[in-house]
């Protein structure tokens, strides 16, 4: 169990980096050329590199690359949905539950021997 924590618990840190690398600078610096943008996006994303690198290594102790990936994009959604919300000031529409609700299933469905104890 504290291989599958310590694994959701980097991988979603490491999301709070990626997240803003891929989309603060359409805050930040909308009015700079873009090599801009895609610099300091680097150097963002190099900080989640150095925390999910090492969380999917520790994670696949317990965990196939499959589960590790659906984990992956549930938490990219739990992290996305705030910051887009909190940071980016954008509008939350039923379209965020409906995908929520999609990955879920997927997540229920590639951990659902875990789960259920088969």
């Amino acid at each position: 169990m504290r291989t599958y924590l310590l694994t959701v618990g980097m991988l979603g840190l490491s999301n709070v980096f990626m997240i803003f690398a891929w989309y603060g600078h359409l805050r930040n610096l909308s009015g700079r050329p873009w090599f801009v943008a895609a610099l300091v996006s680097w150097g963002i994303a190099l900080f989640e590199y150095l925390i999910q690198v090492p969380a999917n290594r520790i994670g696949h102790q317990v965990m196939n690359v499959g589960e590790l990936k659906i984990l992956q994009e549930a938490i990219t959604l739990v992290v996305f949905v705030p910051f887009s919300l909190l940071y980016m000031k954008e509008k939350l529409t039923l379209d965020y539950l409906w995908a929520g609700l999609c990955i879920l299933g997927a997540v229920f469905f590639l951990f659902r021997a875990r789960l259920l104890g088969a």
